[in-house]
Formats: structure tokens, sequence, C-alpha cells
């Protein structure tokens, strides 16, 4: 089976489109699969190509934005395109931009089946942009188009959650849906989780990922307004992205104002250095109101770090907790306040719940999503035939 995966750029860090499309490329090597890459270069020369690499494409005005969100656009060379669709069996398309559509043309004119794994909401993208919430009308467009020029011409959608396939359904997408998580690495040897005492030092607080408008960070800082034990409590951005720099801010100000006495740390990390610091960590805060699946909370549980997860209509990533106490509503920093101090308050509660959380990661091996997706191929070249 000759699969090509196409999308945009694959090799920007801290962007977790492109750590779910790395996985994938490597497990599918790993069992035998022949599977290519169709991209844009990476700009580290001498890092990993593309395949098929393709040059990057320069967006006027929005480039800037694109970049420090992890994104970016390849130009759409025609002969680069036809001789990677030409070659494969099977395409997976990542995204639903210009490149994927004319991927998907070409393949229909081949003959070749599509799937796509849908990554992103319309709102990932249109809030960075206005800092619009999940009603803004641009965001209804945006789902009208990438379902008509691209998910619609697949076969199959690759759906992480259970809430990517209630919002594709109640727009109307026509593909056949398969719910499976993107996966992470899980070790043979079951983890065991760390005992972590809150005190005599600083309670270290830790919040991973794209330090952007949707992902609301800025909700955690809002919260430590409104906890008992904020001068107890260091903060841990890990990541970087467009609100960096309004969030560093704020932070700055409530150590000002005395309601903290930490200064919270601003960090982005290797595999090592994250991996050290979430094995310290006390709990892990995940605050966003749109996101698909949220793997770096994820990785956190995998370590038996307890998460707190926004809960909303957008908020996939709540489905990763084991009960009521690690959900809080998107946006509501008293709330997250009080489930803060209860966790603090409750050292015995906390790691016997770590080592919980850490068994119930094993759940989303990506051993197991890779066969899933590996399925999903066969289902979709069988119906190919059939036709």
């Amino acid at each position: 089976m000759k699969v090509l995966i196409v999308c945009n750029n694959a090799y920007t860090r801290g962007n977790g489109l492109q750590t779910a499309l790395l996985s994938l490329l490597g497990n599918l090597k790993a069992e035998g699969i022949d599977a290519r890459l169709l991209a844009t270069e990476n700009e580290d020369a001498a890092g990993p190509q593309p395949d098929y690499p393709l040059k990057h494409f320069h967006v006027p005005v929005f480039e800037f934005l694109m970049e420090s969100n992890g994104f970016r656009f390849g130009t759409i060379d025609s002969g680069t395109l036809a001789r990677a669709v030409r070659w494969a069996d099977i395409i997976h398309i990542q995204e639903a931009f210009p490149l994927e559509s004319r991927v998907i043309t070409l393949a229909e004119k081949m003959g070749k089946p599509c799937v796509a794994t849908y990554h992103l909401f319309a709102q990932n993208v249109v809030a960075n942009a206005i800092h619009g919430e999940a009603d803004n009308v641009i965001n209804s467009v945006i789902d009208w188009f990438w379902k008509e020029y691209v998910f619609d011409r697949c076969s199959h959608i690759h759906c992480p959650t259970e809430t990517v396939r209630r919002h594709l359904e109640g727009q109307g997408f026509k593909a056949s849906m398969e719910v499976f998580s993107n996966g992470i690495s899980i070790p043979e040897k079951a983890v065991k989780a760390e005992t972590v005492i809150a005190g005599p030092g600083p309670v270290e607080i830790l919040c991973i990922g794209r330090l952007a408008y949707e992902k609301s960070q800025e909700t955690l800082l809002d919260a430590m307004e409104h906890s008992r034990h904020s001068h107890r409590i260091r903060l841990h951005f890990a990541g970087k992205g467009p609100m960096e720099e309004n969030i560093r801010k704020k932070a700055a100000k409530l150590v000002d104002d005395g309601v903290l006495t930490y200064e919270p740390v601003f960090g982005f990390y290797d595999k090592a250095g994250l991996t050290e610091l979430i094995r310290r960590s006390y709990l892990y805060i995940h605050c966003a109101w749109a996101e698909v699946e949220g793997l770096s909370c994820l990785e956190a549980i995998r370590e038996g770090l307890v998460p707190l997860i926004a809960d909303g209509e957008l908020t996939a990533t709540s489905q990763f907790a084991l009960d009521g106490r690690s959900i809080f509503p998107a946006h509501d920093a008293r709330k997250l306040a009080e489930k803060i101090d209860w966790w603090i308050e409750h050292p015995a509660d906390r790691n016997e719940m770590g080592q919980k959380y850490a068994d119930s990661a094993r759940a989303y091996d990506i051993r197991k999503s890779t066969e899933a997706m590996v399925g999903m191929y066969r289902k979709a070249l069988s119906s190919q035939v059939l036709q």
C-alpha cells in the first residue's frame, strides 16, 4: 500500500497538527506501509525534508500571524503534485486549504481514493485573526468551504474525537466517519506516577500549548485572582505563540499586584525537558475553548499528572477527565480557581488520581491508532474498487 500524506507544513515545532502528522508517518512506516509526504520544504536545511517538497508561499499581511501560530502555506506546483498523486494508491489529506483541494482534483482525475483527518475547527483558524468566539458567521462560511471543496470529496474522514464527529454531522458532512484518537507513544512498561507534595515550596502548575487566543491561557491567570493559594503557586507556560506578549504582561501584573509570589515561567522545551517538567508538576491546566483533541494534555496524563480541563461545545479534551474534579466550564476563572484549591488541599487524592490518569492514557496507544488508520485506508481502497 502506497500512502501519500498531504499537509502544507510538517516541520514547525509546537504545533499539534504537525506532531500528530509526523507520528502517523513514522508509525505507518514502522508497520511496513510505504508512506510519503507532500509538504512545504523544511526551513531547517539540516532537518528532514518531504518526499515531494513545495516552496513556501508567502501570504501578504497575514504572514506574521501564520508563522507565530506555527503554520505555512506551500506553493502549488502542478508538476510535483501530479508526480506525488500518480505514485500513490491512496491520498491522506491533513488540512482543507487550496493545496489539498488541488490534490483531490488530481486524485479524482487519476481515479485515486482520498481520505482526510479533521485536525482543526474553523474556530482554531479564525479566533487568532479576529479574536472571535464560536458563533461568528465567518466560522460557518469556512466550514462550508471546507466541506464542499475538501471533506465531501473524500470517502472517509478520521475524527480524532466524538466531539469532532458530532460537529461534522451537525454541519452536514457526507463522508463516512471513523472515530479514533491520533494517539501518543505509550511505553511498554506501565508508568509509575510521581508522588508530588504541595509544599513547603511552590506548587508547580503547568499549562502546555500554543499561546493563542482560543487556547485561553488568560483564564488561568484570571483564576489566580480568585484562588486562596495563589501566593503558593508557580505557573509554567510551555509554548509560544501570538498571545505571548499579552500573557507575559498579564502574568507580570499579577506579580506586581502581589497576587502571585512566584514569577511565572515561560519556556519552549524539547521532549526530555518537557517530560521532566510534567513529572515534577502538581497539576496540569488546559483552558482551550476550541480543541479537536489535545495531545499535550494526553501526554501530561501519560506521566501521571492530574489535569483540570475546560469543558464546552468544542472542547474535546474534556473526554480525558476521569471525573468531575478534573473539569471546569470554559472561560470560568472562578470555578477553575475552586478546583485548583481543592486539589491543593487534598494531596492524597491528587496522588491517587495521578496513577489512575497514567493508567488511563494506555487506551490512547498510537499503535492502536495506526492499526485503525490502516483499516480506514483499506475500506477506502475497497470502496474505490466497488465503484
